[in-house]
């Protein structure tokens, strides 16, 4: 149950009808694996903290580096050479005491990743490159895991939620990230971070984005974002969504799926 203090931290959650102690609870009872304590990931951290997320499971394996400062706002200065997932997790500790935090210091790869969504309720995806996002956006299918994703460019961002697993209200299955998104880019096609630069506000709002589509699918508010995108353009500042189904050709839920062992071979 909600202690005092967690029902006066909360208050404002707690008075709302949509979410109320009930909501609070089911946000205090949840486990959220967030992949990447990066530009998307930090937002989504401090946010999910903030909102009372029971437990936060972070992967990362870098380190701290100044370059990152820049939008990576859960780091600071001081934290320079550290681990992002401790660093993340003494922020979140000075935040929300009352959370707890699951560090994994690893990089999310085909022999862990179906182990590490599994033991989640809901996974977040705020890597940098498609070969993660495919990789999670897989695992999460097999582990029948919600998974929201997001992407961000320069000045542009992306975010969907997946629940392939599901079917919608017509009866028809989910579409999955294959459906959306049928050909992983090769190597090189497109600039990395690092080369092409990133508006570090873009990353706060398009993590934002994320964590409130988080609380929304855990407390049953609203309506989630599956089988729709919205993109975001910073420079207009304006959001278009476009819708997508299940591709019948998609190797997951699709007329001629593969397990999880194929999809790795084929990655």
């Amino acid at each position: 149950m909600l202690s005092p203090a967690e029902l006066e931290r909360y208050a404002r959650h707690i008075v709302m009808q949509e979410i109320g102690g009930a909501g609070q609870q089911k946000l205090k009872n949840a486990r959220v694996l967030v992949i990447g304590a990066g530009g998307l990931g930090a937002p989504v951290l401090q946010y999910l903290a903030a909102a009372g997320v029971g437990t936060l499971g972070i992967v990362d394996d870098d380190a701290v580096s100044l370059s990152n400062l820049q939008r990576q706002i859960i780091h600071d200065t001081d934290k320079l050479g550290e681990p992002k997932v401790a660093s993340a997790a003494e922020a979140i500790a000075r935040l929300n005491p009352n959370v707890i935090v699951e560090p994994h210091p690893t990089r999310i790869a085909g022999h862990n990743a179906l182990a590490l969504v599994s033991d989640y309720d809901l996974v977040v995806d705020g890597s940098d490159n498609f070969e993660t996002r495919y990789l999670v956006s897989d695992a999460c299918f097999f582990a029948k895991k919600p998974l929201v994703t997001a992407a961000v460019g320069q000045f542009d961002g992306s975010i969907t939620t997946l629940k392939p697993f599901e079917k919608n209200s017509d009866g028809a299955l989910n579409p999955t990230y294959r459906c959306l998104f049928p050909r992983k880019p090769r190597a090189g096609l497109l600039p990395t971070c690092a080369e092409a630069g990133v508006l570090g506000a873009l990353t706060g709002i398009v993590g934002t984005m994320q964590a409130m589509e988080v609380i929304k699918e855990i407390t049953g508010t609203g309506e989630g974002l599956v089988g729709r995108m919205v993109m975001f353009d910073a420079r207009s500042f304006r959001m278009e969504t476009i819708r997508y189904k299940r591709s019948a050709k998609n190797p997951l839920n699709g007329d001629d799926p593969k397990d999880w062992a194929t999809m790795l071979e084929d990655a």
